[in-house]
């Protein structure tokens, strides 16, 4: 009996051990496959950074921000101008209504059209930029009239970052506990009351994040705009409509084909730009987020 015992519980150890050295073993190749691809993802984007800074750091000079673009040499003046504008008026659109959209779907979100309208945010997310960019060549640059446009080219991008907005606005909602609605609303507030002085300011960091995010994001833009907002190699003069802009996208994809030195002295600085300003953006959003998260 005792013998049968102890021929039980050494198989049983060997089993263990077995299985404990079999997930050690799927634990270190997991943690390889991780490290890899870290170690990819590191060198592809550290030779992206050196490739950009070594072409477009010996072109930065002072000219470049106070001079428009001459055919294919100048500056970049009309180019930073057109695209901080066309980024300040997606987000400034796009900003208010994702904002509610998300809202909604998250403290709707058992109800059917909450359900409709996030399926379709998630399907916006798949859409082409540059099929967004036909959409709003048909409808606001030929059927409206505004020709290539500011506005136009705002519109169009505000349509493309809605669905970023939204979804981080809701999961920074759904991340805060129900206790905090419930003693809200056992408080005698109103439903308006509990988003807009309790929810709200309780995930505001997050909801920035989101929102500088999608800046970033509609930023490194090119073909929405190539349909919306042409080019121009003039300073905005103030108007919205029938006037293009320039833009430093446009500058990359269509100065870099160009047979001429200063044409890819311009393509690399204006890499670099928008390089800078998109990592500025994004480590000043997890730099507001710690802050706001320890206070």
């Amino acid at each position: 009996m005792s013998e049968s015992f102890a021929n039980t519980t050494f198989a049983l150890d060997s089993r263990a051990r077995v299985l404990y050295h079999r997930r050690r073993l799927v634990s270190y190749t997991g943690w390889a496959i991780c490290g890899a691809s870290f170690l990819i993802l590191a060198a592809a984007l550290v030779d992206i950074l050196v490739e950009i800074t070594v072409g477009g750091f010996p072109a930065l000079n002072l000219k470049l921000f106070t001079e428009s673009t001459q055919g294919v040499s100048g500056g970049l003046l009309n180019a930073i101008e057109g695209t901080v504008l066309l980024t300040v008026g997606s987000v400034a659109i796009a900003g208010p209504l994702g904002i509610g959209v998300g809202v909604y779907t998250s403290e709707k979100r058992h109800h059917l059209f909450s359900r409709v309208v996030r399926f379709m945010g998630d399907v916006l997310v798949g859409v082409p930029s540059i099929v967004l960019g036909l959409f709003g060549y048909i409808t606001m640059v030929v059927t409206l009239g505004w020709h290539f446009s500011v506005l136009a080219g705002a519109i169009t991008l505000a349509i493309m970052i809605i669905p970023y907005i939204a979804r981080t606005t809701e999961l920074a909602l759904m991340a805060l506990p129900g206790s905090l609605r419930e003693s809200a609303y056992s408080l005698g507030a109103s439903e308006a009351s509990v988003i807009l002085r309790v929810l709200m300011p309780s995930c505001a960091g997050r909801i920035l994040t989101g929102l500088l995010l999608a800046m970033a994001l509609s930023m490194g833009e090119t073909a929405p705009l190539i349909y919306t907002v042409g080019w121009s190699n003039y300073t905005w003069n103030g108007h919205l409509t029938h006037e293009p802009v320039g833009y430093l996208t446009y500058v990359i994809w269509s100065f870099i084909n160009e047979p001429f030195e200063s044409a890819h002295k311009l393509a690399f600085a204006a890499a670099l730009l928008i390089t800078f300003f998109a990592l500025a953006i994004t480590l000043g959003s997890r730099l507001v987020l710690s802050r706001l998260d320890k206070s």
